[in-house]
């Protein structure tokens, strides 16, 4: 017997289904897309038989659907991490320090040369927590500079950012699965009294 499904059936639908969809981001966007389309396409036959409740029950642990996607769609690599997305983590920090720097330095350098044909030593006091301090050495609206590099912050975010964009510590676990799948190499007594020298020791 089928039954309509009303707007509270399809609300724990759409939610099954997103929540699905949050598991599968390692999947390419048409992947991802064809898998929540094909998700919807099954909960809302198997509900109009059962119930949406029974419906998103019976998909079990979404965590181990999911893992079933993407061994489907990668095989052993499934949760492999994102060197792309590393490295795109590491030039976003770049580019911003960059970006801090420069407006830093351009803008301590207008305040010195508001003065014509300015001369002497000046101390810049560089950005807090980022770039540490800089000399300044002027002659006559010119100038050359010392100092003002990053700060250790400031490699340890390119870090931090590369790890958790790139979701390194899938390494760890996949060589965790990986000593937990190789066996240990014994011996046994038809190999060691050896079967290829006629069982001669």
């Amino acid at each position: 017997m089928t039954t309509s499904l009303s707007t509270l059936d399809r609300l724990r639908i759409e939610r099954a289904v997103w929540t699905m969809d949050t598991r599968l981001q390692d999947l390419p966007r048409r992947s991802r897309a064809a898998r929540r389309r094909e998700l919807r396409d099954n909960l809302h036959a198997a509900a109009a038989d059962v119930g949406a409740r029974q419906a998103v029950r019976q998909l079990g642990d979404l965590r181990v659907l999911a893992a079933g996607y993407l061994a489907a769609e990668y095989g052993e690599l499934a949760r492999r991490p994102s060197w792309a997305a590393a490295a795109f983590a590491i030039f976003a920090v770049e580019a911003v320090m960059m970006l801090v720097d420069y407006v830093a330095r351009t803008a301590f350098d207008a305040g010195i040369t508001a003065t014509p044909d300015a001369t002497g030593t000046f101390r810049w006091a560089g950005v807090p927590y980022l770039t540490s301090d800089a000399t300044f050495t002027y002659h006559h609206g010119t100038h050359t500079s010392v100092g003002g590099a990053w700060t250790p912050l400031v490699y340890v975010l390119m870090f931090v950012g590369a790890f958790v964009a790139g979701r390194m510590w899938r390494l760890l676990s996949a060589s965790r699965r990986q000593r937990r799948r190789t066996p240990l190499a014994v011996g046994t007594p038809g190999a060691v009294d050896g079967e290829g020298n006629g069982g001669r020791i």
